[in-house]
Order: C-alpha cells, then sequence, then structure tokens
C-alpha cells in the first residue's frame, strides 16, 4: 500500500497489519532471499555517497514544516539550533583515512534544528578534523539562536555569528578574561546568579572580539554546580538563556539514538564513501521516521 495512503489512516492497528504485511512484498522488489553483507559492502563502496546525502536533504525539507510548531523547552518563536560533534571508532587499519591519536575515528559533526530535532547540517570528517572549522562552513541566519558547547568557543567565529545578525549561545571557559560593566538584578531563588554586561580584556580576545557580551551564571539546584552562560543576546531574560543552553541535550539524544537504533557504529564497507554513505542513509532512515510520526499523529516519542 502507498505510503500516501497510510498517512489518512486513524488506525495505528490497520498501519501495523500493513506493515507486517511488507516482508511478503520484497519477492516482487526483486528480493528472493537474504542480502548478504558482502553485496551491501560492495554497493557501500561503489555508489556514491553524495546521492544518499542528497535524499537525506530533501526529506529534511519535508520535514522541517511538519515540526515548524513544535515546542522544545523554551518558550521563543526564533528558530533554535545546536551544534555539536560526536565521534565513531573505526580500526585505524581498515580505514586509513580517518585517523585520530592512536587510533581511527570519524566525526559526525550535526547541526540540529531543536523543534523536532530534525539535523540540517551535517559533516563526516575523520577524527583529526577540527571541529571549530566546522563554524566556518554555516551560513548563519538572521535572528536565530546557535547554541554551541564550550569546544566551539573562539571569539573570532562567534563575532562572525554577532555580525550576520544571528545569536550564539555558550558556555564560559574558566580562564576567559573580562571586565564587567553594568550588572542587572536577578532573582535567586531561579537559580540565577549573576547577569552582567562584559567586555572581553584578553590580548586576543579583546581584538577578536570588539563588541559587548553579556554573561549569565546560573546554579543548577539538581547538580549543586554553576554554570556561566555568554551571549550576544540582550533582550531574553536571563533565565532563558539557562534553559535554551539545557535544550542542548537534543542533540545528545540524537547522536545517541542514531548509534543504538540505527548502528552506525559498525560498517558494511571501510572506504570513505562507503562510510558516508552508510551514515548519510542512518540520517534518511531517523528523518523518515520523524516524518511518519509527524504525519501518522504518533504520540510516542522518536
Amino acid at each position: 500500500m502507498a505510503f500516501a495512503q497510510l498517512t489518512h489512516r486513524e488506525s495505528l492497528r490497520d498501519i501495523e497489519a500493513c506493515l507486517r504485511a511488507v516482508p511478503g512484498k520484497l519477492y516482487h522488489l526483486g528480493i528472493r532471499g537474504r542480502i548478504s553483507r558482502s553485496t551491501l559492502a560492495e554497493a557501500n563502496e561503489h555508489r556514491d555517497w553524495r546521492v544518499y546525502a542528497d535524499l537525506a536533504h530533501a526529506l529534511i525539507g519535508m520535514a522541517r514544516p511538519l515540526y515548524a510548531n513544535e515546542p522544545f523547552g523554551a518558550d521563543l518563536e526564533q528558530t533554535v539550533y545546536a551544534l555539536d560533534t560526536t565521534s565513531i571508532d573505526v580500526s585505524l587499519s581498515l580505514c586509513p583515512w580517518a585517523p585520530f591519536a592512536h587510533r581511527g575515528a570519524v566525526k559526525l559533526h550535526t547541526l540540529l534544528d531543536l523543534r523536532g530535532s530534525i539535523p540540517t547540517f551535517i559533516d563526516i570528517t575523520h577524527g583529526r578534523f577540527n571541529d571549530l572549522r566546522v563554524l566556518d562552513q554555516l551560513v548563519f541566519e538572521p535572528g536565530s539562536f546557535y547554541v554551541l558547547d564550550r569546544g566551539y568557543v573562539h571569539f573570532e567565529r562567534l563575532f562572525r555569528i554577532h555580525q550576520s545578525g544571528a545569536f550564539f549561545v555558550t558556555r564560559a571557559e574558566k580562564d576567559t578574561q573580562y571586565r564587567r560593566q553594568y550588572s542587572r538584578p536577578v532573582d535567586r531563588a531561579t537559580g540565577l546568579r549573576v547577569d552582567q554586561t562584559i567586555r572581553l580584556t584578553g590580548m586576543h580576545t579583546r581584538r577578536t572580539y570588539p563588541a559587548g557580551l553579556r554573561c549569565v551564571r546560573f546554579r543548577d539546584s539538581q547538580t549543586d554546580r554553576i554554570f556561566t552562560f555568554l551571549t550576544n543576546n540582550f533582550l531574553l531574560p536571563p533565565l532563558t538563556i539557562a534553559q535554551l543552553y539545557r535544550c542542548r541535550w537534543s542533540i545528545e539524544l540524537f547522536f545517541k539514538w542514531m548509534k543504538q537504533h540505527l548502528r552506525i557504529k559498525r560498517f558494511y564497507g571501510y572506504s570513505e564513501n562507503a562510510v558516508k554513505t552508510q551514515i548519510w542513509i542512518a540520517v534518511s532512515v531517523y528523518v523518515l521516521v520523524a516524518i511518519a510520526k509527524k504525519m501518522l499523529r504518533v504520540e510516542s516519542s522518536l
């Protein structure tokens, strides 16, 4: 039965019945037995990974409008992205193109739209690739928010985000040198400790980021830890800044889902083309599940 027909069914029982009937249809698709690992490995080696990347981007274009009004943990109308990187260990002898220290690794750099947890940008590199270079590949949307881990604190690149009209929220490094210019009152009962306007005073940072920054310090009552956030947005309530960074956890869940459910820790081929092919297919499956969840009105989480 066509997918378009399934999207109009109201009964999950009917959908499950259709899905159970799919294996019986495989014969008509030309699949007459078990598919060997070597067949998949050969296909992944020789079919250009860009075909699967294009498929994933087409599906992403379908998925994002479906989740345009999805809540994500902060009361904000603007688009909010989380950027992070995860590493997938591989054998250096099998993947000599992916070195990382004394072993092999593939990095998956991902920009996630927090509404629906839909990836909008993905780059697959070797393990030695500097994560900061990903910021040079992104086109920042004016008015949008980019939530970044401390590993992306590079003030020259952050200033480019600021100049583009976009906003960033990140954690300050412990050795960040700055001077307080102005302090705003905070409600300490909410966990807030500081809401300040600051200027960087480091030898290099004061030149690479010449504008003012906002520093928000927050105490997490559950862990009793103090977090210091930096942002170029001066309009949002300080508690919203802390909430935005907490929402960054969605990208960790995305990486966990990909690794556990789509099994991208083991590959059917070990060339760069084969590895990228398998990861882009996994991304396509993830987005397909997100599309099906929304179109079939399934209440369960991904």
